[in-house]
């Protein structure tokens, strides 16, 4: 049977190929050529490996920002770079624009129904409305004062001035991650995992965690779904690793979530009201332990791979441009030595440096929505229900129209403007659709204040004492950029740390 199943598939498929290369045509555009029935598959299977830079590339080719990606025939998905076509998907035409079935499913396993996993229904609105207030100045200051200083002092510089004696070479991009897991797990949890000591242990949770991030995240990228659907059937490879993963992230979180609730039927909740983010939500009266848990997962997502991932692309962006650091030093050695919450927002320098490395390596590189209705976007882009829309942060701190001829620069002062009859600078917010780097409309980040606070606490206690030097093997012009739900640097960021002269900038 086989022979003569073969005798007739390959004339079809030497009919079907020279069809592609009649209906191609030729251009110089570096969109993909799309072929009947499998789109642009063949294409999209050979850059699975630089998604990101390639859809760069063709947005940035395109004279509208904007382009429609033919991964199928039946399926089309809209990557775009237009801050109209931003603020149309994220505001204006928001009910229209939800997280869609493609990756609610996809991330189900590991997301539930937390709050980066549902659309814009009362589930969600829910979830905003008791997480906001965790974020209010009372509360920010109190993270700041506790939380983060004592992270600083008690474990990230006195790992830092080991290192430095020793000439030790740490993975900075790890610390940052432990240092920020610590943090989100005390504001989130309540409950401290001392991920970042001096032993830097393996935590179960912590490795578990990583896992369910990278390999479900595997799962949005595949070019050919129902491979990791039959792994899954079959509890085999990646997907077998993934339950696994879940499981323990799970039960270690609701180990937590049973122990808060014990903890708050003892002390009454009008006591532990304002203690963290799982006390709020338990005090709620509205959620089970099940739901509980998966909206605190989101969380940490959140809060602890957004800001070290700035923060990684930040210490190796100052070691590639010193007069960008010597500036951001002298700023910082201005304020006392352990700057308190009102010196720490005062930082206008270091909040510009930060806002100018997320423009050209955002922690989040691409987000993407789908269109529960048939729509035109603003310059005419037809969108059908059930297509995909993605919006590009990456790209768009790219874009010359946006940023100007010197958009390749690390240039804080296009944040800055100098203070009338002053020395001092003044920080000028950029339109949130035209650096989405936070989302922006209802859907906007509600740790943005948080997060920076955080960074810029970390930048001055460590930039105080020391320089974060690479010791990469080799010599590494531009580290690699990926994205695992949120961007990462490829193979870690392994430094040195060296101890900065008293007077030294």
């Amino acid at each position: 049977m086989l022979p003569i199943f073969l005798l007739i598939l390959i004339p079809f498929l030497s009919l079907f190929f020279f069809f592609f290369c009649l209906t191609t045509s030729k251009s110089n555009s570096k969109a993909p050529k799309s072929y009947p029935l499998v789109g642009s598959f063949f294409a999209i299977l050979a850059n699975q490996d630089r998604q990101l830079q390639w859809f760069s590339e063709i947005l940035l080719d395109s004279p509208s920002a904007t382009f429609v990606l033919r991964r199928s025939y039946f399926n089309r998905q809209v990557f775009s770079g237009n801050p109209a076509v931003v603020q149309h998907i994220l505001k204006s035409n928001f009910h229209n624009y939800g997280k869609g079935e493609i990756f609610r499913s996809r991330l189900a396993d590991f997301l539930g129904h937390g709050i980066f996993n549902v659309d814009g229904d009362e589930s969600w609105k829910f979830q905003r409305q008791v997480a906001s207030h965790e974020f209010n100045t009372k509360s920010l200051r109190k993270f700041i004062e506790t939380v983060v200083d004592t992270e600083l002092s008690d474990r990230l510089i006195p790992i830092l001035s080991s290192a430095a004696k020793n000439g030790t070479v740490l993975d900075f991009q790890n610390i940052l991650q432990r240092f920020a897991f610590d943090n989100i797990c005390k504001i989130a949890f309540g409950f401290d995992p001392v991920y970042l000591s001096p032993s830097l242990p393996q935590s179960k949770f912590a490795l578990a965690f990583e896992d369910s991030v990278r390999i479900s995240h595997g799962r949005l990228t595949a070019s050919i779904p129902f491979i990791w659907k039959i792994k899954k059937f079959f509890n085999i490879g990646s997907e077998k690793r993934l339950k696994m993963a879940i499981s323990e992230v799970k039960e270690y979180a609701m180990n937590i979530v049973k122990q808060k609730k014990q903890k708050l039927e003892q002390l009454g909740e009008k006591e532990s009201l304002d203690d963290d983010l799982l006390s709020r939500f338990l005090s709620s009266g509205h959620v089970d332990d099940k739901f509980v848990t998966d909206i605190v997962i989101s969380f940490l997502i959140a809060g602890r791979d957004t800001t070290s991932a700035a923060l990684t692309w930040y210490f190796w962006l100052l070691s590639q441009h010193p007069e960008v650091q010597s500036k951001v030093v002298k700023e910082i050695k201005e304020h006392s030595e352990v700057p308190a919450y009102e010196e720490v927002k005062d930082l206008v320098y270091v909040h510009a440096s930060l806002c100018e490395c997320m423009r050209l390596y955002p922690p989040v590189p691409l987000d993407t929505k789908e269109a529960l209705n048939d729509d035109v976007l603003p310059g005419g882009t037809v969108v059908k229900k059930g297509m995909r829309v993605s919006y590009f942060p990456y790209a768009m701190g790219r874009l010359e129209s946006l940023w100007g001829s010197d958009w390749a620069e690390f240039k804080p002062e296009r944040w800055l403007q100098k203070e009338e009859n002053s020395k001092s600078w003044r920080f000028v917010q950029k339109d949130s659709y035209h650096y989405p780097v936070f989302q922006a409309g209802p859907r906007i980040c509600l740790g943005k204040e948080m997060a920076f606070l955080q960074m810029k606490s970390v930048v001055a206690g460590v930039l105080r004492s020391f320089k974060v030097v690479p010791a990469f093997e080799r010599e590494v012009v531009e580290p690699e950029y990926i994205s695992y739900l949120t961007a990462k640097m490829k193979g870690g960021f392994p430094v040195k740390i060296v101890e900065r002269g008293q007077d030294e900038n």
